[in-house]
């Protein structure tokens, strides 16, 4: 038989939504399960943020590599270049998936963190969302993706990923100008039997989408630490 009372539970209610304030003045069951559910985000988001770091580490070592082996030699293709700019988008794309499944449990913590543990080390400033039990909730018995692949792009490109492609387009660049001198850069930009000025134009067009993706404003979803609000006087800054 059900309580009557569970029919009129409001988790936005004053007294429901601020157990923060519940946490520090009494000893509460739910706040037991509070933190070890707490403890399992925080480590989860822990494992996703390893794995996105393995997948830089993997392609800034194989960047290294194929740089490496293209300037060994005046008779290696320059085209390596433009394989290693595959494989580091490849990797870029794999990263932007793995970044999408690290949000979902870093945005659970963050909504622990404003509602729960501010609440309870400072109730006069109450909670940053009126309804965060029943998000939270809803978002346990049914996961979901937070943010678009468009801002996973976005974001790793902005973070990591603009900066390895554009070392590898400097190194394609010098590698078909200033370390092939008799042959014209353009003439020397071929491959087999694709005229070089094909190659140039779609590498140009390449790198203008990942220009595009990386600074065309679009609404921020993902639920970060340091990119919202005032920093206000937790410390000051030299500079």
């Amino acid at each position: 038989m059900t309580d009557s009372s569970d029919d009129e539970f409001d988790p936005a209610a004053a007294d429901q939504r601020e157990i923060g304030r519940e946490m520090v003045d009494d000893s509460t069951g739910l706040g037991s399960v509070m933190a070890h559910a707490y403890r399992g985000e925080v480590d989860r988001v822990g494992t996703w943020r390893q794995r996105l770091d393995e997948t830089t580490t993997w392609a800034v070592t194989l960047m290294a590599a194929i740089l490496t082996w293209a300037f060994s030699s005046t008779d290696n293709p320059h085209y390596i270049l433009l394989i290693g700019i595959v494989v580091v988008t490849t990797f870029l794309g794999i990263e932007a998936r793995r970044y999408r499944d690290y949000d979902v449990f870093r945005s659970r913590v963050r909504v622990i963190q404003e509602n729960l543990f501010a609440n309870a080390l400072d109730p006069s400033q109450g909670t940053e969302s009126h309804d965060w039990r029943a998000e939270l909730s809803r978002d346990y018995r049914k996961p979901m993706l937070k943010v678009s692949l468009y801002e996973a792009l976005a974001n790793r490109l902005r973070s990591v990923y603009l900066a390895l492609l554009g070392v590898l387009l400097s190194a394609w660049v010098f590698r078909i100008t200033a370390f092939a001198p008799r042959q014209d850069w353009l003439t020397a930009a071929g491959v087999d039997r694709i005229p070089g000025t094909a190659v140039v134009a779609a590498v140009g067009v390449f790198y203008v989408a990942l220009l595009g993706v990386t600074f065309w404003p679009h609404e921020r979803r993902a639920k970060g630490e340091f990119r919202e609000g005032d920093p206000g006087d937790w410390k000051e800054s030299n500079r």
